[in-house]
């Protein structure tokens, strides 16, 4: 049986978010970037990650800290281009609302306001 998908769409992890870490699909709405991007720092993902944020805001280092241990993502509302979300590490929380960017005729991350 297929894992789940850390984002918390409740689908397997391979038809989930899979196929977009692998470079294989590009995601159709900031929501779905979101969650990919989500899963990149769950995994460790530094390579999606890059490839994901916009290069005008990314940062030069985009490697996720190995000693947080993500524990959940909870989606509060996605229009148009932006994504409010809350996503849970033990010991914590982060409220944001993000902001993507069509580039090239795929969704990035631009930025986001965290509370």
């Amino acid at each position: 049986m297929d894992r789940p998908c850390p984002c918390g769409t409740g689908a397997s992890y391979d038809a989930c978010c899979e196929p977009l870490l692998a470079h294989r699909e590009q995601a159709g709405t900031p929501e779905q970037l979101m969650r990919s991007r989500y899963t990149a720092y769950v995994r460790g993902d530094d390579d999606h990650l890059f490839r994901t944020w916009h290069p005008r805001t990314r940062p030069d280092d985009v490697r996720p800290d190995p000693s947080t241990r993500w524990t959940g993502l909870r989606i509060i509302a996605a229009e148009g281009d932006t994504v409010e979300f809350v996503a849970s590490w033990e010991g914590g929380e982060m409220h944001e609302v993000s902001r993507f960017e069509r580039r090239a005729g795929r969704w990035v991350y631009v930025d986001g306001d965290v509370d």
